[in-house]
């Protein structure tokens, strides 16, 4: 049985933090204090504080994209990630790289979008067919 992670970070702006996590990646929200935010960040726990943001760069090679590192993301059944991926589309977000499939055929075959939140955090959003392949070879 997987647990949830906990993985907190800086964000610029609360407000803007809340309304794309509640209102773009329905996120729900938990605690908060002037200086930070929980979320469900699809059953695990966001910590979102008010501060810089941790430097990124393109630098990870994966397919045929440089990717952000570091980044933070999740996995999802493929119906709730074409879900996710058609909402964020009809909120017309700006994508790192749009909702696409890779690895079609190969172990480890799976759906992948990356975007960043509004302080540039970078995200990634896979869906798998069979969460079994999510560590095939």
């Amino acid at each position: 049985m997987l647990t949830p992670f906990h993985l907190a970070f800086n964000v610029r702006d609360l407000d803007a933090a809340r309304d794309f996590y509640v209102n773009v990646l329905g996120c729900k929200e938990g605690r908060s204090t002037e200086t930070w935010l929980d979320f469900s960040f699809f059953g695990h726990q966001l910590s979102l504080h008010l501060g810089e943001p941790f430097q990124t760069a393109n630098t990870g090679h994966v397919g045929d994209h440089l990717v952000p590192m570091p980044h933070l993301g999740v996995v999802l059944e493929m119906g709730d990630w074409q879900i996710l991926a058609d909402r964020l589309v009809e909120n017309q977000l700006e994508f790192v790289i749009a909702p696409s499939l890779r690895f079609a055929g190969k172990p480890g075959a799976q759906a992948t979008m990356f975007f960043r939140d509004p302080s540039g955090n970078p995200i990634e959003i896979k869906g798998f067919s069979d969460l079994t392949a999510v560590f095939a070879k």
